[in-house]
Order: structure tokens, then sequence, then C-alpha cells
């Protein structure tokens, strides 16, 4: 769902991702899907389908919107190929790719953080 660009919660998610590149890092690449569609292309390049079966869950629909928003925001390539039928692949992109020790230290934190919550 996205923010109506003229209301007042549009313009305060700009003033503090302008203001903290932390929060704009974190708004780019919240949501469900993103980090799980990071973490599989970490491991090299993925059709589609290949994304689809290993995200469980997630609808054909749902993949294409953010498979484009990440495009958009330079997070990954798409590379389609003069085939039939037609062959398309997505890789993480060289400012995506600076994400996998990021996802590496998540994990580590997330696995912790199920530790001390079943305390």
């Amino acid at each position: 769902m996205s923010i109506k660009e003229s209301s007042t919660n549009n313009e305060n998610k700009k003033t503090l991702e302008y203001s903290c590149s932390e929060i704009y890092a974190v708004n780019l690449i919240s949501g469900r899907w993103i980090l799980s569609i990071c973490y599989h292309l970490k491991h090299g390049k993925l059709r589609f389908f290949e994304l689809k079966d290993k995200i469980h869950n997630i609808s054909e629909r749902m993949l294409t919107l953010q498979l484009k928003k990440m495009e958009q925001e330079e997070l990954i390539t798409k590379k389609v190929y003069a085939e039939v039928p037609i062959k398309v692949e997505y890789e993480l992109t060289e400012i995506g790719k600076k994400l996998i020790p990021v996802l590496d230290h998540l994990e580590v934190w997330g696995n912790e953080h199920k530790k001390v919550k079943k305390k």
C-alpha cells in the first residue's frame, strides 16, 4: 500500500528518510517479501518461477510487484533473453549485493533474539 503523495504521513516519511540513512534503508527493504527475495538472489541469478518456488505463499502478482519495485530502486536487474519461450533472469545489482552482509547480520541477530524470546 502506498502513501498519498500530499499526506502529512508522506511528508514525515520523507523528512525522516532525509535526516536518517538507517530509516531510509529500512523503508527501502521493508515489507514481507523484499528481504526474502534478496536472500534467495544472494546465491545468484534466478528466473521468476525459481523465485516463486523458493518463496512459499507469495502470489505471482505480489512477486511481480515486488520485483518491479526492487528494479525501480536499483536493488536488482532484470535480463530478458530473446528466446522462445521468453527467458527472464533476476540478479542483485552491485548496490543490492552490498545488502548480503546486512542480511547475514540480521540472520545472526534474529537467531539470538528468538533464543531470548523463548526464555
